[in-house]
């Protein structure tokens, strides 16, 4: 990922790259393999989800907290040093996912008759429930360049951890963000 400080974007995945700009209001998919680009309008409904900070100029005032959300608890895990870059760290914990209303049962087939003096067959004991784990993602940031180095996050479905690696500061090149001249528009 590489963004240029008058606001375009760049992201490759593999084969494909997007780069955006905000200025023009639009956005370009290349697909490298094809040697094609496909430029569309920056998507504008329904919003789009938050992005990572964005660099803040020294002296300019820092963007305003993301709102929060309902039952999330927020820990400062203070600073530390994460692959040469001085970073703070932020962990979010989300309750775990209340339970969903039950469908409706079944209709049951008629009751059979019982015979005199036959006592009631015990009740079935229900299983119990895992508890279910809370949500937690811990979110290390550069101080200097305000990139996420290192996320963590742990749930039910397990462990995902993303690692930023060969983060630099400064300008990107003007080329990441041009249209390779031998690409025919698709």
């Amino acid at each position: 990922m590489a963004r240029a400080g008058d606001g375009k974007m760049r992201t490759d995945y593999g084969p494909t790259s997007v780069i955006t700009d905000p200025a023009s209001g639009k956005m370009m998919l290349l697909d490298h393999v094809k040697k094609e680009v496909r430029t569309l309008p920056i998507p504008t409904e329904p919003p789009s989800p938050p992005e990572p900070p964005k660099f803040t100029p020294p002296g300019a005032p820092a963007p305003p907290p993301l709102p929060p959300v309902a039952g999330m608890t927020v820990k400062d895990l203070g600073k530390r040093v994460v692959d040469g870059h001085e970073v703070e760290g932020k962990q979010f914990t989300l309750p775990s996912k209340p339970e969903l209303p039950k469908p409706p049962e079944m209709p049951k087939p008629p009751a059979i008759p019982k015979a005199p003096g036959m006592p009631e067959p015990p009740a079935k004991p229900e299983a119990p429930k895992p508890p279910v784990p809370p949500l937690v993602t811990e979110v290390w940031t550069s101080t200097e360049l305000q990139v996420p180095v290192l996320t963590r996050i742990t749930g039910a479905f397990g462990k995902q951890t993303c690692h930023c690696k060969n983060l630099a500061g400064g300008e990107p090149a003007a080329s990441l963000f041009k249209v390779p001249a031998d690409y025919k528009k698709v």
